[in-house]
C-alpha cells in the first residue's frame, strides 16, 4: 500500500494529501528554477504521488506558475510543468505535468508527514549551481551536471524502496 503523505503551505491556507510509492526525497537539484522559485531546498520533482489520489483543501489559494525554460538557441519557452504554489505565502506545493498525467510531484519541503531518509542522494543539474554553493556529496551519492538517466521509480525499485 502506498505511503499516505500530508502537506501544506506555510500560512495554512492550503493543505493536500497524496499517496506515494516513491517517498524518499533523494534528489538535490541545483537549477536556477528551484533556486529562484523555491529557495533551492524545495527539491522539486523528487517525490512522486498518484495524481488520482491528490486531495486539496483551500484550492482557491493555489496559483500555478509555468517556468521559462531556456533553449539552446537562447529562446525561452514556457514549461508544460505546472508549479503549484500558495498565492498567500508563496510556498511551493507540487508540480503536475500533462506529459505525465498519472503523477504529481510534491515538493519535499511542503510535506508535513515524516519522510523516510534516503540511503544515498542524487545531485543533479550541478552545471547550474552558484559559485557559493558547496554541495554536500556523500560517499554513496551520485552527481550529474545535467539529469540522471534513472527515473524516480527506477531509483526506488533498484534499492528495494518502492512501496507497493
Amino acid at each position: 500500500m502506498p505511503l499516505h503523505l500530508e502537506g501544506s503551505c506555510r500560512c495554512g491556507a492550503v493543505g493536500f494529501s497524496v499517496e506515494s510509492h516513491t517517498p524518499h526525497p533523494y534528489q538535490r537539484c541545483y537549477c536556477t528554477i528551484c533556486r529562484k522559485t523555491a529557495g533551492g531546498g524545495g527539491y522539486a520533482i523528487n517525490i512522486m504521488g498518484n495524481a488520482a489520489s491528490l486531495e486539496v483543501r483551500g484550492r482557491r489559494a493555489v496559483g500555478v506558475y509555468h517556468a521559462a525554460i531556456e533553449m539552446a538557441d537562447g529562446r525561452c519557452l514556457p514549461s508544460a510543468g505546472e508549479r503549484h504554489f500558495c498565492r498567500r505565502c508563496a510556498t511551493a506545493l507540487w508540480i503536475f505535468s500533462p506529459e505525465y498525467p498519472d503523477w504529481v510531484y510534491p515538493f519535499a519541503s511542503a510535506i508535513d508527514s515524516d519522510l523516510p531518509v534516503p540511503p544515498s542522494r542524487v545531485h543533479l543539474l550541478l552545471a547550474f549551481k552558484e559559485t557559493w554553493v558547496e554541495p554536500e556529496i556523500g560517499p554513496n551519492d551520485q552527481s550529474f551536471d545535467l539529469f540522471p538517466e534513472e527515473s524516480i521509480e527506477d531509483w526506488h525499485r533498484k534499492r528495494g524502496l518502492w512501496i507497493a
